[in-house]
């Protein structure tokens, strides 16, 4: 599916559609529901993470974990209990992110995991995960979104 939008809002709006159809699919998985964001810097993987969780009902102030990592919401009133949102940017062997239970979360189908730059630990990640390709759009403000 390729959605083309023109301003961070229209971009948060995608995103929150998504989490909400998510929400309501009764699908059983084995593992935690996996979302990868790839994406060049600047490219919309925050402002639609922010999107995203807003659409499952997270409230708490939503900012990048570039320098932490990553960053735990709970979630209220769903099959669901913890949003994850990983930033992998500053990772660069995939033992690093085992140190961080990063394991133990993805094996819980309790979770929602979205991951920016997951590139360096494709190999670990559910073969179920939903990846999701930003691209710039012709104008600086638009962006192209790739959800396979």
């Amino acid at each position: 599916m390729e959605f083309k939008t023109i301003s961070s809002a229209q971009t948060k709006k995608i995103a929150g559609l998504l989490a909400k159809k998510i929400l309501a699919e009764n699908k059983k998985i084995k593992n935690a529901l996996v979302l990868a964001l790839v994406g060049d810097l600047g490219s919309g993987k925050t402002t639609f993470t922010q999107g995203f969780l807003r659409g499952l009902g997270i409230k708490n102030k939503i900012t990048s974990p570039t320098f932490v990592i990553a960053k735990k919401y709970k979630i209220q009133n769903t099959k669901y209990k913890y949003a994850y949102h990983f930033d992998y940017y500053r990772i660069k062997k995939p033992a690093e992110f085992f140190a961080l239970g990063f394991k133990e979360i993805l094996a819980d189908p309790q979770n929602i995991v979205l991951i920016e730059w997951p590139e360096v630990i494709k190999k670990f990640l559910p073969k179920n995960s939903i990846w999701i390709n930003f691209e710039h759009g012709e104008k600086e403000s638009q962006r192209v979104l790739f959800i396979n």
